[in-house]
């Protein structure tokens, strides 16, 4: 096996991150807005999904965890919101399964 076979494999690994916030867009109110973060909080991941407004059976799933590839995600700069992320995460993980529906 060469050396680039084992580079391409662990680029192929993802990531699990964990639903920490859920919110709707200030600009628009039919975009729902979800930030999942690593268990560390040191990374996150912002999805937007929009929510049709004539139904509210159409309104998104959104699972307790994701996987995802590691480049598709952001540090965390800020102190306070890695420890919230890390809490939540956290939180989530100990009383959701991944595919859980919240």
């Amino acid at each position: 096996m060469s050396s680039d076979a084992v580079v391409d494999d662990e680029s192929a690994e993802k990531r699990q991150v964990w639903m920490v916030e859920r919110t709707f867009s200030q600009d628009s109110p039919h975009i729902l807005v979800i930030r999942y973060a690593t268990p560390d909080g040191e990374s996150y991941l912002q999805k937007e999904r929009a929510v049709p407004s004539f139904s509210r059976a159409a309104v998104p799933e959104v699972t307790a965890a994701i996987e995802v590839d590691p480049e598709r995600l952001t540090v965390v700069d800020d102190t306070e919101t890695r420890e919230r992320y890390r809490t939540e995460a956290e939180r989530m993980r100990e009383r959701h399964d991944p595919d859980d529906v919240v």
